[in-house]
């Protein structure tokens, strides 16, 4: 058992948040999806790249009919210098964290507070569309491979919030949190981190991972409060509208 460091977790998030179709453009990966996000979104460098490299990547992208966006992973750096030299500006720096399962599944959160739920019910669905998570994001979720679940958290007995688990290898990872803007800051965020982490205990995996954008002061300092690791960051370049 080996803790998961920024390369594993890149293989994670692919294959737990799947692109809708990849091609390989010269040293590019091209994800295709033009609904679901950055992540599904993105090229990325597989191979040593140069400046001259850059056209195909963008080439292939607009002909899809997406903006160019690159992510921007460790060993990047030539890369990034590259594309801020074109005019790319970057976009979302995100931390990735990490923790044994055994670390997060200590305490199981209140009775009636959280299910697993698969398929995604409609309370879950209007949650996060108001997060700003919508459909492209769902139709990630449902071509997602088994195992995976969709968490549903509740406050009073009333839908409050809800996130995505998928597995890869020895590791679950969290997607798309969402707390409900009402029930914010009364302990959901954690408790569904918890149930996530009984969850993947249960199918095996025995490490918690999730991403997180920087920005996002407060995800960062419950993740930190849990005892994960920061195991590394991307981010991506996009041109200025």
């Amino acid at each position: 058992m080996t803790f998961p460091d920024a390369q594993k977790l890149y293989a994670v998030i692919d294959a737990t948040w799947p692109a809708r179709a990849k091609q390989a453009v010269g040293p590019w990966t091209i994800r295709l999806d033009g609904r679901g996000g950055s992540r599904v979104s993105a090229a990325t460098a597989e191979q040593p790249v140069q400046d001259a490299d850059i056209p195909s990547a963008q080439e292939a992208m607009q002909e899809a009919g997406q903006a160019p966006l690159f992510m921007i992973r460790a060993g990047d750096e030539g890369l990034d210098r590259d594309l801020a030299a074109r005019g790319y500006v970057i976009k979302d720096p995100v931390n990735m964290y990490a923790a044994p399962v055994a670390l997060i599944a200590t305490k199981r959160p209140p009775p009636v507070t959280s299910f697993e739920v698969w398929p995604v019910l409609a309370a879950q669905a209007e949650i996060w569309a108001a997060g700003g998570v919508g459909a492209g994001r769902l139709d990630v979720m449902d071509r997602a491979r088994a195992p995976k679940t969709a968490l549903l958290g509740r406050v009073k007995d009333k839908p409050a919030g809800t996130g995505f688990v998928g597995i890869a290898a020895d590791c679950a990872m969290v997607h798309a949190l969402e707390i409900a803007v009402d029930f914010r800051r009364q302990g959901l965020a954690r408790h569904l981190t918890q149930a996530a982490a009984f969850w993947a205990h249960n199918q095996g995996a025995d490490y918690l991972t999730l991403v997180t954008t920087q920005a996002n002061t407060g995800a960062n300092a419950l993740y930190t409060s849990l005892g994960m690791t920061l195991v590394g960051q991307y981010h991506y370049r996009i041109l200025p509208e």
